[in-house]
């Protein structure tokens, strides 16, 4: 599938593409972008917006516009994530949206998770329809609207409402993605990094001696660790050196000591030297 350090969320993630073709059931006539609008909560205030305006809202005020529930025998099962890209809690609605949590805190070069960001009234042919987009990540290379609901899931109903929410990104120049599922041994290899992702003190400078130890090619993650002064202290460091993505381990198969690891591109100072 390729190296951890250099795929994003999209070559991690399944992707749905079906509501490509549904834009014919939307009403994109000439000022749609004006008529069509977002409902945001900026502290405890409802802001509504023209699609047109997205891209002016101080996003990272708001909060989401429905709020988390527990209760006793419903089906999905909400709670809160920690990003270390953060540095807090965020909330999800079911365990398909932790997992999207925690892989784009790996993989998105994530800066602000936003949940339930806003909701986006559009217009069909026959009538206004609303949906809550699942999550707004802002990553460094821009803003990412993305919604999460496993395929056997995805009514028609759905459809519009994705293809709505795709043309309502596109015209504030932000991404879209419909995350499905997961590729295979993404959710276990990011589970095994994400335990070592936290800040780690390294007074036996191990984390040094495994970038040394890799420097000249590709190692297993066993001989990787076994050439540190103390193998069994290293494994948690080659794991904190993967989260990070100074080192990358090929994702084709678990991860495990056979696994294949180098070290991630311009991770090597200038002269060779660290």
């Amino acid at each position: 599938m390729g190296w951890s350090d250099s795929l994003d969320l999209a070559g991690l993630a399944d992707l749905h593409h079906g509501f490509s073709g549904c834009t014919e059931k939307l009403s994109l006539e000439a000022g749609w972008t004006d008529r069509w609008t977002a409902t945001w909560r900026l502290g405890h205030t409802p802001v509504v917006c023209a699609v047109r305006n997205l891209g002016e809202v101080e996003m990272a005020r708001s909060r989401p516009v429905r709020r988390f529930s527990w209760r006793t025998g419903q089906w999905h099962r909400p709670g809160l994530e920690y990003l270390v890209s953060t540095g807090r809690h965020h909330g999800y609605e079911s365990f398909e949206e932790e997992l999207l949590l925690l892989v784009a805190d790996f993989a998105a070069g994530l800066v602000e998770a936003l949940a339930q960001p806003f909701r986006l009234c559009f217009l069909t042919p026959g009538g206004s329809v609303e949906h809550t987009p699942d999550f707004l990540l802002l990553t460094e290379s821009g803003p990412q609207l993305v919604d999460v609901r496993p395929a056997g899931r995805i009514r028609p109903q759905d459809e519009v409402k994705f293809a709505a929410s795709a043309e309502a990104a596109l015209a504030a120049g932000w991404g879209y993605s419909v995350v499905t599922g997961w590729r295979d041994h993404v959710v276990s290899i990011v589970n095994s990094l994400s335990a070592a992702r936290r800040e780690m003190t390294d007074p036996l400078r191990l984390q040094e001696q495994l970038l040394r130890a890799v420097t000249p090619g590709m190692l297993s993650f066993g001989e990787l660790t076994d050439r540190s002064s103390y193998p069994a202290l290293a494994r948690a460091h080659a794991l904190h050196l993967l989260w990070h993505r100074r080192l990358g381990v090929e994702m084709s198969v678990p991860l495990g000591n056979g696994s294949m690891v180098r070290l991630a591109p311009g991770e090597r100072l200038q002269g060779g030297e660290w």
